[in-house]
């Protein structure tokens, strides 16, 4: 598998650098006034619907869809810039990012053509939000023993069951989740399961907010009891989810927020060592680059793949597993050099670059939780 991956270099055009001025400036003028303060990690479960709409009138959501939808048929390079400048600049996004990032391409491809008309426009508008309904109590990350069932009735579906660790469900509008329709095979443990659209405000469903040490309450227990899907909410084939799940966890894991969501600590670690670092600080700093600097090759490569009409079912987990100790890993990928060093990761350090270490892994994980679903 690891000869099949190929992580090819890519420059970022011009359109995406003119593109980067154009956000840092909007940016800046949000914190001037006041909206979020860029020094500080934004509370998980912050919701800013203003500041949604405000970058949805920037034409900065559903960048890269058909215009007929309320896109703009940009690329995706284009909107890599825009996710990477928003996520350095700990911008509040938790109410627009998941529409934006994969539930609205799933709607694309698999939704009725009246459902598309209807919400993609709003998520382009900044206006709804979506929350993931995979991971369910008792069954950690592995989606085969999800449980929650859907039964057939007369125009529709019942829905049964728990879904937990559902980011953002206290304030989601839609939810896009796998439900089981059928029992799974013993030829085939992928078989059974079924994509949904999910409206929240459905009789039957029930969000239990979890509550953290820190008193965030960024996840949710969703309780669906007796809960009405109608047919038109099925998306894409029944019984057959399990590839379109895949496909979904691609768009998830291509994009660089998983690894810059602690970048405000590698700055902060800049600040305090000042501009004169002890031998030990400048190299354990030049570690923390080089191994920002691959990731970053890494995802730059993935958004060239969807540009390309690619689904990097494969590269973008293997980008997301380089987020982890060094311990877990193997070699470093081919393509992992030449970045592009306009970009915001390196106007603000110009340390030596060398491999990460354990120990800061450790340190820039304190705030690690259960995955989000």
């Amino acid at each position: 598998m690891t000869a099949a991956l190929r992580f090819d270099p890519i420059r970022l055009p011009p359109e995406c650098e003119k593109l980067r001025k154009e956000v840092r400036a909007f940016l800046a003028d949000e914190i001037a006034a006041g909206t979020f303060d860029p020094h500080k990690p934004n509370r998980e479960d912050t919701d800013a619907p203003e500041f949604s709409r405000r970058v949805g009138a920037r034409g900065w959501l559903g960048m890269t869809w058909p215009k007929k939808y309320g896109g703009h048929e940009r690329s995706f390079l284009e909107r890599y810039v825009v996710t990477e400048e928003m996520r350095v600049a700990n911008a509040p996004t938790r109410r627009f990012f998941v529409a934006d990032r994969q539930s609205g391409p799933v709607l694309l491809k698999y939704a009725p053509e009246h459902i598309k008309m209807d919400i993609l426009p709003r998520i382009c508008r900044g206006e709804v939000c979506f929350a993931i309904g995979m991971s369910e109590p008792n069954s950690g990350s592995d989606l085969f023993a999800a449980k929650t069932k859907a039964t057939r009735t007369d125009g529709g579906w019942l829905i049964n069951g728990t879904k937990i660790w559902t980011s953002s469900a206290h304030i989601a509008d839609y939810m896009i989740a796998i439900f089981r329709t059928s029992p799974p095979t013993k030829e085939n443990r992928r078989h059974g399961l079924t994509q949904f659209l999910v409206d929240m405000k459905t009789p039957g469903i029930k969000v239990n907010p979890i509550g953290q040490i820190t008193g965030q309450f960024e996840f949710n227990e969703v309780v669906f009891t007796d809960a009405f899907m109608p047919d038109d909410h099925v998306l894409g084939e029944i019984d057959g989810a399990w590839k379109q799940a895949t496909s979904e966890l691609a768009y998830e894991r291509s994009g660089p927020e998983r690894f810059l969501e602690t970048y405000y600590v590698l700055t902060e670690l800049v600040r305090a060592v000042g501009s004169k670092p002890d031998t030990r600080s400048a190299e354990g700093i030049g570690r923390l680059v080089a191994q920002l600097h691959t990731m970053r090759r890494m995802s730059v490569s993935v958004a060239g793949m969807l540009q390309a009409g690619k689904e990097p079912v494969v590269e973008a987990p293997e980008r997301s597993r380089w987020s982890k100790p060094r311990s877990s890993r193997t070699s470093a990928p081919s393509g992992s050099s030449n970045c592009h060093t306009g970009c915001a990761i390196w106007r603000r350090s110009s340390m030596p670059m060398r491999r990460t270490t354990k120990r800061w892994k450790i340190s820039c994980r304190l705030r690690s939780r259960p995955r989000p679903s």
